[in-house]
């Protein structure tokens, strides 16, 4: 089992979009964060799938999230 950090970002009009920065492309798009996560999962797995298929390695996870907390 691999772990890939994913980023969720609040677009404007009120979905939300998410990215994996270790697996660039791999993108996808929803109306809550719960949809995104779901989309995300099966972006991922379509993702990997695609590398195999073209014989590419699957790249090992590098990315680290963390929370910093800053008065604002």
């Amino acid at each position: 089992m691999i772990r890939y950090a994913i980023v969720i970002e609040k677009a404007p009009d009120s979905n939300y979009s998410a990215y994996v920065p270790d697996l660039p492309g791999c993108i996808t798009t929803g109306q809550t964060i719960e949809e995104v996560e779901r989309l995300m999962q099966e972006a991922i797995e379509f993702h990997i799938e695609g590398l195999r298929e073209d014989g590419l390695p699957i790249p090992e996870p590098t990315t680290a999230v963390s929370v910093i907390e800053v008065a604002a």
